[in-house]
């Protein structure tokens, strides 16, 4: 596969926020304890957050056992958005989103539930997932509202695998809205080979995850499981209609692809958007970079067609 050009791709914004993130979150932070990772982490979120934009509230509190921040405008809601944040299953929590959560509440108008789902190491496997569908069923029974399901990267994968799993009860998500997401796809062929050395994220940090995620556990222990994987579903049917964006410059880039292509084959409503010169982790640029606020208005807009039932 020919080498790809990043230089002629990612234009001079970009580049800026790729430089800004690596000087607070080097590419071998990986190499550091699991501790200094989430410090390292947490330190860059909190360099590019914006605050909470003016009239929305946000208040911490417990779903059964998982902790949720809940943030609210003055407005009597129609919908929720459940909110799974990124960071590899590792790292990340509700201040590592914070500021993503709130303008994401303000624009749209709904009532937003961020999660703060238990992290590997420590807790491989599925107990991200048990937390994820734990304040899922406790959103529906809390707020008796539409539920669109909601995640970056890691939160994407979980986000996707909740939709899996709900279209066995009475009342499912109106909708999901992935943000590159990480869904399980073959890491010998495309993006993942591709883009194995993209800025921001690479095959090995992506290893690294993967590892932590399975602990103990065999590496083809969860081969079908649409928990962990969410693409080896056998089937499609029957999911919310979907939004993907993944980012051009990205090595899960095609697996948000490769998802809409099944969820169209079954019948599902599902849009793909490649964002052209954008990487990983792009939501925190979409106040300094205009592709990745294009595509920030992207998902609100999505967002508010389905609450409105558009």
């Amino acid at each position: 596969m020919s080498a790809f050009d990043y230089q002629q791709a990612i234009d001079a914004e970009t580049w800026a926020f790729i430089a800004r993130t690596e000087s607070y979150y080097p590419s071998d932070t990986i190499d550091s304890s699991i501790d200094q990772q989430r410090a390292v982490y947490n330190a860059m979120c909190c360099a590019f957050a914006h605050g909470h934009p003016a009239g929305v509230s946000a208040t911490d509190q417990r779903a059964g056992n998982v902790p949720v921040r809940i943030y609210r405008t003055a407005s009597a809601p129609t919908a929720v958005i459940l909110y799974l944040h990124g960071g590899g299953f590792m790292v990340g929590g509700l201040e590592s989103h914070d500021d993503i959560c709130a303008e994401l509440c303000s624009r749209t108008g709904c009532l937003l539930v961020s999660v703060d789902y238990r992290l590997c190491p420590e807790h491989p496997h599925p107990a991200p997932y048990d937390d994820s569908s734990m304040a899922f069923a406790w959103v529906q029974r809390e707020f008796q509202l539409p539920v669109v399901l909601c995640g970056d990267s890691a939160g994407g994968n979980l986000a996707a695998a909740l939709s899996h799993a709900s279209r066995a009860q009475p009342v499912g998500p109106i909708g999901q809205v992935l943000i590159y997401p990480g869904l399980g796809g073959d890491r010998r062929l495309g993006s993942y080979v591709l883009h194995a050395e993209a800025p921001m994220l690479s095959s090995r940090e992506l290893l690294f995850y993967d590892v932590a995620r399975r602990g103990a556990v065999a590496a083809d222990a969860y081969v079908g499981d649409a928990r962990f994987a969410p693409l080896q579903d056998s089937d499609f049917r029957n999911l919310p209609p979907t939004l993907v964006l993944g980012a051009e410059c990205d090595p899960l880039r095609d697996d948000g692809a490769h998802y809409c292509r099944g969820l169209s084959a079954a019948g599902v409503p599902a849009e793909w958007v490649c964002e052209a010169g954008l990487v990983h982790g792009y939501l925190r640029a979409r106040h300094s970079v205009q592709r990745a606020q294009a595509s920030f208005e992207r998902i609100v807009s999505w967002i508010d067609r389905r609450v409105k039932g558009g």
